[in-house]
């Protein structure tokens, strides 16, 4: 499963995804990772989710974030929740197509049984078709 909340820049987006992760952590049987661009909301998470900085890795663009999401997938078996904060900073899509991007997700999520919670700082109008029937939530 994936879910994009979206909307723009100061809508509340993050505060959304917290929330979410608090219920993940609630009901989830398996691993919960909170990937963020800072360490900002550290204290906002529970101890039972894995708080990721990217910057804290070499990391440039697209190909470059999916291959280290792939790679936190790789590394834990029992994962099942990854809620992705500031998507099209920590990928590098400001201003880009995210076509290519959600639809790799997509098939990681539904080849490793995966749950996705992606924030977007885009209005629901300006995605792409793929990622429209994605939205959960449109701020």
């Amino acid at each position: 499963m994936v879910e994009l909340i979206v909307g723009g820049k100061g809508k509340g987006k993050t505060k959304v995804l917290l929330d979410r992760a608090a219920e993940a952590v609630k009901t989830a049987t398996g691993n919960v990772v909170y990937v963020d661009k800072s360490k900002q909301h550290m204290y906002e998470l529970s101890n039972k989710i894995r708080l990721v900085d990217v910057t804290e890795y070499p990391i440039a663009g697209e190909d470059g974030f999916l291959s280290f999401l792939s790679g936190i997938i790789a590394s834990d078996h029992d994962l099942e929740y990854v809620l992705l904060d500031s998507f099209l900073k920590v990928t590098g899509l400001e201003c880009k197509d995210i076509t290519s991007a959600i639809t790799t997700i997509k098939k990681l999520s539904d080849k490793f049984g995966v749950n996705f919670v992606v924030s977007i700082s885009m209005d629901k109008e300006e995605l792409p078709e793929v990622a429209k029937e994605l939205v959960s939530v449109a701020l």
